[in-house]
């Protein structure tokens, strides 16, 4: 699972929007969720997001990964890696 911690008012939040549903349409077998921090502070705060956007990667319920900020090519690479170890086990 990819939890996508973004707001409304940000920038680099709107330009990862389509890179998202791309990889979304890329991986099926990985869920990818959007969080809105302002509308869920208490969720963000319990994953220490500092910055937006920031990814977390989950893998059985434990965070495995994070990236933060607009870095597509880094959060692709992470999303296969990970998705890789599932199918792998």
């Amino acid at each position: 699972m990819v939890i996508d911690f973004s707001a409304s008012w940000c920038g680099p939040c709107k330009f990862m929007e389509p890179v998202l549903n791309g990889m979304a349409a890329k991986f099926t077998e990985v869920q990818f969720v959007k969080l809105d921090v302002d509308e869920l502070p208490d969720v963000a705060q319990e994953f220490g997001v500092q910055g937006m956007p920031t990814f977390v990667l989950l893998k059985k319920g434990k965070e495995v990964d994070r990236v933060v900020g607009a870095q597509k090519n880094d959060l692709e690479k992470k999303v296969e890696k990970h998705r890789d170890l599932v199918a792998a086990t």
